[in-house]
């Protein structure tokens, strides 16, 4: 039966709930103070488009949602797009009635501002490691979209800079403020399915097909593009609209790993919410994959892998063309399963089941940015917390590897190696160019 909670992306902004495992930050607050009126202070990189074809991109969306807390001040916009940076700051300087908003075209100089307490970083995936470490360094705390990058290893360095600077660190993972996600992994947490032994997932992949149909040799770069900005750490190739189109870049392995991992990453998130051992136990890996061919686009488009673990536990995660879309937790007693669109039990009484006092109960958030608001000003964990954005990145990269290479493959967690395979451990890393470095 479906429980219908609210759902939506934009009821993920508005309401419900979240999970408690998170360690506490160091208690180190902003030197700012939260800049005036006692205000955290945000600068918000990448915008994506803001009106037209294609707008509602999350860095939009982001923005919005930080300009109508009371807890912060939207104080800067950096995007590689004249067109876009310009019309962040009329939409912020509008929802303020004032012209207090700073424009930034590279996103370095937006982070030597002193003033700044947070940014919220929204580019493409190729982009989010070397920004997120050095807004670290720089005393940022951070609302990051996801994934942690195009590789594992870069999701360590995150970790890595964020535990050394103690830094906040919020994923943008809305799904766990809703409250349908974190009833699903309270119900599997308690055992109110039973032991848990598989975990189905599905996530879309081949469904998202490229825009552009244009030529594909080199073209001029637009007027107010920064195109080598933009490319940034991808290789060096010449600027063409379908390299950056949407969702064309998502497609593309120079800038993306592939949906497999930025669209997995939201449903993998919730199966290790509900199901920690999967980030726990050591595991074997098996995943059969097609990659696209059209124009630009050339990764992962549509997969099956099982995740065995020595326990008995079982993941498959696949694109919605093999399994129902969202999480399942399937146990000896019963099952959940939950997407975007409600939540499904059986046996159906869980639907009126009420969490004893001394169950888990997964830490809740009415709104994810306010959830990220607070833990900038208590210095503890929020619900998409650095770690837990780690794992949900790793596993869908991880899943691509064995796609990518054919074989079966040994996971060790707590190495975040694979086992006895060197050919699969040199791909949890990847080259930067044109003189970026981590």
């Amino acid at each position: 039966m479906n429980h219908n909670f609210p759902t939506t992306r934009r009821e993920f902004l508005k309401t419900a709930a979240v999970a408690a495992s998170a360690l506490a930050a160091p208690n180190i607050i902003p030197a700012t103070a939260f800049g005036a009126n006692d205000k955290i202070a945000i600068g918000c990189i990448g915008l994506g488009r803001l009106s037209g074809v294609g707008k509602n991109g999350m860095g939009g969306r982001n923005m919005k949602g930080f300009l109508w807390q009371d807890g912060c001040r939207v104080v800067a916009v950096c995007d590689t797009y004249k067109d876009r940076r310009e019309e962040g700051k009329q939409i912020v300087d509008e929802h303020y009635k004032d012209r207090g908003c700073a424009t930034f075209a590279d996103y370095r100089e937006l982070l030597a501002r002193k003033d700044i307490d947070a940014v919220m970083i929204a580019t493409q995936d190729h982009w989010h490691a070397l920004i997120a470490t050095a807004a670290a360094a720089a005393g940022k705390d951070m609302y990051c979209e996801k994934p942690m990058g195009v590789s594992v290893e870069q999701g360590q360095k995150i970790v890595a800079a964020i535990r050394k600077h103690g830094r906040i660190f919020q994923g943008g993972m809305q799904q766990r403020s809703s409250r349908n996600m974190r009833f699903a992994c309270e119900l599997a947490r308690n055992g109110y399915v039973g032991k848990v032994h598989t975990v189905q997932v599905a996530t879309p992949g081949s469904y998202y097909r490229p825009s552009y149909e244009g030529p594909m040799e080199p073209q001029p770069v637009p007027e107010g593009f920064d195109w080598a900005m933009w490319r940034g750490p991808a290789p060096d190739k010449p600027y063409n609209p379908g390299r950056v189109a949407n969702p064309d870049w998502y497609l593309q392995w120079d800038y993306c790993a592939g949906f497999i991992c930025n669209w997995g990453v939201h449903h993998l998130d919730i199966a290790h919410w509900g199901c920690p051992s999967i980030a726990q136990e050591p595991c074997e890996i098996q995943c059969k994959g097609v990659y696209r061919k059209k124009g630009f686009t050339d990764n992962i488009e549509s997969w099956n892998a099982t995740f065995a673990f020595p326990s008995g536990l079982k993941m498959i995660f696949t694109d919605t063309s093999k399994q129902k879309v969202g999480i399942r937790f399937i146990g000896d007693k019963g099952w959940v399963h939950v997407d975007r669109a409600g939540i499904w039990f059986e046996p159906e009484s869980l639907m009126r089941l009420k969490l004893k006092d001394d169950d888990l109960h997964l830490q809740e958030s009415k709104n994810h940015q306010a959830d990220f608001l607070n833990s900038v000003r208590t210095r503890k964990d929020p619900v998409s917390n650095v770690h837990a954005t780690h794992v949900a990145s790793y596993l869908g990269l991880i899943a691509e590897i064995a796609a990518r290479l054919e074989t079966k493959l040994k996971w060790d967690p707590k190495k975040e190696q694979f086992i006895g395979n060197d050919e699969a451990n040199k791909r949890l890393s990847r080259p930067m160019f044109n003189g970026w470095k981590l």
